[in-house]
C-alpha cells in the first residue's frame, strides 16, 4: 500500500521560512515525478511545483517561482519543498503527489495516483 505523508507545517510570520518534507512508503519513487498542490481557504487546490524523477525539470506556479525550491531524495524516498520570503497568500493546506506514469510530468491534479493527507502552512502578516 502507497502511503505519502507530508510534514514539517506551522505557523510562521510573514517574510518567514518552512520546509515541507513528505515521506512516500510502499513504492520506489525514483523512476516519477511528484509534486506540491496546496489548497488554500475557500479556494480549489492548485499546483504549486514538481520535479521530474531525475530533478532534472522542475517547474513552479508562477505565484511562488524565485521563492519555493522543490527537491527530492530518492534514495529517502522523501520529496522536499523549501518555502522562503512567505506571504500571507501562501496560507494553505500542502499537499504532496506522486505521479501514476512512469516518466511524465503534470502541473495536473490528473497526472497524480497518490496523495498525502496534508500539512497546513498559516502565514501571518
Amino acid at each position: 500500500q502507497v502511503q505519502l505523508v507530508e510534514s514539517g507545517g506551522g505557523l510562521v510570520q510573514a517574510g518567514g521560512s518552512l520546509r515541507l518534507s513528505c515521506a512516500v512508503s510502499g513504492r520506489t519513487v525514483s523512476s516519477y515525478s511528484m509534486a506540491w498542490f496546496r489548497q488554500g481557504p475557500g479556494k480549489e487546490r492548485e499546483f504549486v511545483a514538481a520535479i521530474s524523477w531525475s530533478g532534472s525539470n522542475t517547474p513552479y506556479a508562477d505565484s511562488v517561482k524565485g521563492r519555493f525550491t522543490i527537491s527530492r531524495d530518492n534514495a529517502a524516498n522523501t520529496l522536499y519543498l523549501q518555502m522562503n520570503s512567505l506571504k500571507p497568500e501562501d496560507t494553505a493546506v500542502y499537499y504532496c503527489a506522486l505521479a501514476k506514469t512512469l516518466g511524465v510530468i503534470s502541473r495536473t491534479q490528473t497526472g497524480y495516483d497518490y496523495w498525502g493527507q496534508g500539512t497546513q502552512v498559516t502565514v501571518s502578516s
